[in-house]
């Protein structure tokens, strides 16, 4: 599978190592980033090991310039590893690969195309056949609450419908992981709340695994079965966090005091 290639069974990988692999989607084993140049070296990343489960919606917070978008980069293959190891599925991550989608700050659709243009990219690129690109590219629309918007070109819509497209697009691809850094950071307050209840039950129904990066500690606890916290930089794990909430969420669960217990938590390890 492009971007990914069969791990060796290297003598720095411990028992422990492979006791953890046999239970993950992703392992994160150790990984540190160094950001070279001529004037210095930046360690931008430290010893990072965290170990992902299948269908876990997971989220990452930090301080700001932690290394939170840069883990994610490494993941998705779009940025190397200085050290250490990122095991998808058992194999190793050395670039991108379709197992693997990502979702963007910014919205990254062609504005050349439409919406149902944008979704159906991926499937044409796989050459899937015309009625099957049809069917998918219907679901997501519908999945997505895009339906009307279909023939729409992105200067057209609002900034949750952009997204909601870019989300689209990423799904319609079926990846097993989905990657998303911040992906609701510029929505105003009610898009925003609007876009966490529409991801949260996405993925109630699709089950990809969800690594998301985010700012907002609330957005954090609302979305999440597990958080991790990280350090200032050079970022490391500070402490996994479970979330212990309903499976089934709606917007007024961030008013309960599990939740609020659970909020107050995380932000005491940022903060």
């Amino acid at each position: 599978m492009l971007g990914l290639r069969k791990r060796n069974r290297l003598p720095d990988r411990s028992s422990h190592i492979e006791a953890n692999l046999a239970n993950s989607k992703i392992y994160v084993n150790d990984v540190s980033k160094i950001y070279h140049s001529e004037k210095n070296d930046v360690l931008a990343l430290q010893n990072i090991t965290m170990n992902i489960l299948d269908n876990e919606f997971v989220c990452i917070v930090g301080p700001s310039g932690c290394g939170k978008s840069t883990l994610l980069r490494m993941i998705g293959g779009l940025d190397e590893i200085t050290s250490g190891h990122i095991i998808v599925q058992d194999m190793d991550v050395y670039g991108p690969g379709v197992d693997r989608g990502m979702v963007f700050q910014s919205y990254t659709l062609f504005p050349w195309m439409t919406v149902e243009e944008n979704i159906r990219f991926g499937l044409k690129m796989k050459k899937m056949p015309q009625e099957e690109q049809k069917q998918v590219v219907q679901k997501y629309l519908e999945v997505t609450k895009l339906t009307p918007f279909a023939n729409s070109y992105p200067k057209e819509l609002s900034g949750g419908m952009k997204q909601r497209a870019a989300i689209a697009r990423a799904l319609a691809n079926s990846p097993e992981v989905l990657l998303m850094d911040e992906p609701f950071s510029a929505l105003d307050p009610q898009t925003k709340a609007e876009m966490q209840l529409l991801m949260r039950e996405i993925w109630e129904v699709e089950k990809p695994t969800v690594i998301f990066v985010t700012h907002d500690i609330d957005e954090a606890v609302f979305l999440a079965t597990k958080i991790y916290v990280l350090t200032q930089r050079p970022g490391t794990v500070k402490k996994e966090v479970p979330v212990y909430l309903p499976f089934k969420r709606e917007l007024e669960l961030k008013d309960t005091t599990d939740f609020l217990q659970i909020r107050k938590q995380v932000a005491s390890l940022i903060y």
